[in-house]
């Protein structure tokens, strides 16, 4: 068999075919990944929901819905059903501000706007400071907590800031994000409060 002659023309053909060889693999190892990576990540949040929001009978994946806080943003918003009753909402929140990029949550509200439960999705915030935020506000230890806190009152601050919750010790930044997306949450939620929720007010009347 003839040696092929070193030539640009024969650099390209070769090229190319290892291009077009490489997207085929590509192509069939996505199309064979794809839908367990999807059954992975909806089965993530099935179970953060479960976490977040109390006792539900209706399936909050299907009636997912946005709220828009602004024309270029808007949060994902689960409503959790009890016997055809709104019970709770869990958002898909997120904050901008964090000491090393975004930071993603899921929160769990009733619909008075208490906050029953989070869940930290995602992060890249510094591994002992401010990754402890996946526990640090469950904790019931001084004022760390922020379970059962009436998102309704107003926005949640950090003591540094004369608000009445402990930031992480040496992750000021990072706590300050975290809370910014809980607040972010309840407001998702309080856009569309009468709509969604058909929720009363702390005196029993309408909203």
């Amino acid at each position: 068999m003839a040696k092929l002659t070193s030539s640009f023309r024969n650099m390209f053909l070769s090229l190319s075919l290892i291009c077009i060889a490489a997207g085929c693999i590509l192509a069939a190892v996505n199309d064979i990944t794809r839908e367990p990576i999807a059954a992975s990540k909806k089965a993530k949040v099935e179970n953060a929901l479960k976490a977040v929001l109390p006792d539900f009978d209706n399936s909050p994946l299907e009636e997912t819905y946005w709220a828009s806080l602004s024309v270029s943003d808007s949060l994902k918003v689960y409503p959790a059903k009890k016997s055809g009753e709104t019970v709770g909402f869990a958002v898909e929140s997120n904050s901008m501000q964090g000491f090393s990029g975004a930071i993603k949550v899921i929160v769990g509200l009733d619909t008075q706007g208490q906050l029953i439960n989070y869940q930290v999705l995602e992060h890249a915030e510094t591994p002992g400071l401010g990754s402890k935020m996946e526990e640090w506000f469950r904790s019931d230890k001084n004022r760390q907590s922020v379970l059962g806190k009436d998102l309704s009152q107003g926005s949640l601050r950090v003591t540094k800031d004369k608000g009445e919750i402990d930031a992480i010790t040496g992750a000021t930044i990072s706590s300050r994000a975290f809370l910014d997306a809980l607040d972010r949450a309840y407001s998702a939620v309080s856009q569309g409060w009468d709509a969604a929720s058909g929720a009363t007010d702390k005196e029993g009347g309408e909203k």
